[in-house]
């Protein structure tokens, strides 16, 4: 890191995943959700009966991540286990009620987050960043696939 400009693009991206992370993660501490919840909500909230390797994939993590998070989740009543009623051998995971107001408030962090990191840029600024982050994922995402 001794070489890269503090004023480069690159560095100031940097600062702004760090600020964004750090912003996010004292925001949802304040709500009682810790930072990687909020993704698993959001889809147990859309729609229940997931099973733990369907939420792996959907996550992108291993399916040894999903099961920590799952004993943590389900051990303070946001989530609940259980066994699918066709296939026993399944385990499916659904929200509580617990969970669906974690999940709102977990939204209005976000979106109080996403407020602060837009506001005073315009719609047409906007516009323009939208394009040039998806060129970014789409570079990253090139680069994973020639690996």
């Amino acid at each position: 890191m001794d070489n890269i400009d503090k004023d480069s693009l690159y560095f100031i991206f940097l600062e702004i995943l760090r600020l964004h992370y750090y912003r996010t993660h004292v925001l949802l501490e304040e709500v009682g959700i810790y930072p990687g919840q909020p993704p698993m909500l959001f889809i147990l909230n859309k729609e229940g009966g997931q099973s733990q390797s369907e939420l792996a994939e959907k996550l992108q993590v291993k399916p040894s991540t999903i099961t920590v998070m799952l004993k943590r989740m389900e051990k303070e009543g946001i989530v609940e286990r259980r066994k699918d009623e066709l296939d026993q051998r399944i385990i499916r995971v659904y929200i509580t009620e617990k969970g669906r107001k974690l999940c709102n408030e977990a939204t209005k962090v976000m979106n109080k987050v996403q407020k602060e990191c837009f506001e005073n840029i315009t719609t047409e600024e906007k516009i323009i960043l939208r394009r040039l982050f998806i060129q970014m994922r789409d570079n990253l995402n090139n680069a994973l696939d020639m690996q």
